[in-house]
């Protein structure tokens, strides 16, 4: 299989050319003693661990039997992306996002989009993610997903060049914001001379947007809106990003505990007595948000929240119910909803797939499972899926089962020839696959984002899981300005 290489134009031949946007980069990597890269790479990993930016991963235990902590790897090598290539990245994204928000909207009154065909109704309302309490329910700025987190990979092309696709969208509580503005701050900490030959375009901005997003959604009744970044609590895999976050924003780090609902208002606990809280960035998912109505045995969320919600006395960031728009069932259809309320031809196209609920997508499927990945409509961090050319008969025999089974649990998709960029590991400097998660914000008065996003990195030779929790790393993402 051939890779884009971001770094080289060529990577048939071993007098590969470097890209334009990579030259100056590459003449300083060329006269790094290895000793100091690695020198470099020892101190990163020690400051980050003094900081404590790491993450928590449940299937791990530790010897007392909680999860163990673990540092995200920080590659030295930055992803590098000229202007031109981000400016339509930029437009592709915010296209696509406010298609998504306008299809949560619809899908949560009018559900015109149904009624019109485009999209089946079937996995829409019997789907675990929607939420029927949603209903006729209007939203801030009719802004369901605030904070987007949309996956974009890219593919080469038959001729050698390559393609941007989106490979999913992340519109519950996607993760990750943090890791992109620290390996900024590192990046700058160990090599700030090379921030003097590039123009990389800032991220630092990051919590200073968000905070601007959240503040825009608050009910329109108030002033000076009080914001809170709600957590599930330290033992979360994303805890620190919570914290941070919070300490960015100059707000504060809530969990359900220290919230209350009173004649239908949020109120947060504090040493003053209670405050009311207007706006929540919420970092747990809707099932354990409000014992009233969804698990009642969650002691994470606050009684009354969709109370609160729905009378208007609180925002919600992500809103209820906005994990219908992300589930892999829904993907395959994002360039129709483009089409049908925009008016609009995709700018960022999807991955090619197959829905497995449809009779002749199921055979196919079936039929090519060696050669697909398929994953549950559901899953997510890189588990609950089959990887065809690096899965044993016994899994592919395995998948075929659960397919069988219940074939609308699944999608498949061809094995991506995801892009690689130069990576120090343990041998050198060496290929690794990549991908990206720029993320976007929404107020309902603009779309934005920083420029680039997080770069993930899949650290095992030939691997093409880049997720945290599968051995994954993070990369700084520069984009240069013009």
């Amino acid at each position: 299989m051939r890779f884009f290489d971001e770094m080289h134009a060529s990577s048939a031949h071993a007098d590969k050319q470097v890209r334009d946007h990579y030259q100056t980069y590459s003449r300083w990597l060329q006269r790094q003693p290895g000793e100091l890269m690695a020198s470099r790479r020892a101190e990163a990993e020690m400051i980050f661990r003094r900081v404590g930016i790491t993450f928590a991963v449940y299937g791990d235990k530790d010897e007392d039997g909680s999860g163990t902590e673990r540092l995200i790897p920080f590659d030295l090598i930055p992803r590098i992306i000229p202007s031109h290539e981000w400016q339509e990245l930029d437009k592709g994204l915010k296209q696509r996002v406010t298609a998504l928000n306008r299809f949560l909207q619809d899908i949560y009154h009018g559900q015109e989009i149904l009624k019109a065909g485009v999209i089946p109704a079937e996995p829409v309302l019997h789907n675990a993610q929607f939420r029927k309490e949603m209903m006729g329910l209007s939203v801030p700025g009719g802004i369901y997903s605030a904070i987007a987190g949309i996956d974009i990979v890219r593919a080469c092309n038959p001729d050698g060049s390559g393609t941007y696709y989106v490979l999913e969208d992340n519109l519950r509580v996607p993760s990750g914001v943090s890791y992109m503005l620290e390996n900024r701050k590192m990046s700058m900490r160990l090599f700030p001379e090379l921030f003097a030959e590039h123009r990389v375009a800032p991220v630092a901005h990051y919590p200073d947007l968000l905070l601007d997003t959240l503040r825009a959604l608050a009910p329109a009744s108030v002033n000076e809106p009080t914001a809170v970044v709600l957590t599930p609590g330290m033992y979360n895999s994303a805890y620190f990003e919570h914290a941070f976050l919070a300490q960015q924003m100059g707000i504060e780090l809530v969990e359900g505990k220290d919230l209350f609902v009173k004649d239908d208002f949020v109120y947060m606990r504090t040493t003053r007595g209670p405050q009311r809280v207007d706006v929540i960035y919420r970092r747990l998912d809707d099932d354990f948000m409000d014992p009233e109505v969804f698990r009642k045995d969650s002691t994470l969320g606050a009684a009354g929240l969709l109370r609160a919600y729905r009378a208007g006395n609180v925002t919600l960031a992500n809103a209820f119910g906005t994990g219908i728009a992300d589930d892999k069932s829904i993907y395959p259809y994002v360039p129709r909803m483009i089409e049908f309320y925009l008016g609009e031809k995709p700018i960022l196209q999807n991955v090619p797939t197959h829905i497995c609920r449809e009779k002749a997508d199921l055979q196919y499927t079936l039929d090519h499972l060696a050669e697909l990945v398929v994953k549950e409509v559901h899953g997510a961090g890189g588990y609950g899926m089959l990887v065809g050319p690096a899965a044993t008969e016994a899994e592919i025999e395995d998948f075929r089962r659960a397919l069988l089974a219940n074939p609308a649990n699944y999608i498949a998709q061809p094995t991506l020839s995801l892009s690689t960029c130069p990576t120090f590991v343990a041998s050198g400097i060496a290929p690794r696959h990549i991908d990206l998660r720029p993320f976007v914000l929404s107020s309902g008065k603009s779309v934005q984002m920083v420029p680039g996003g997080l770069t993930r990195v899949a650290l095992k030779e030939g691997s093409l899981v880049v997720n945290s929790s599968q051995g994954g790393g993070t990369k700084d993402t520069w984009v240069l300005e013009n």
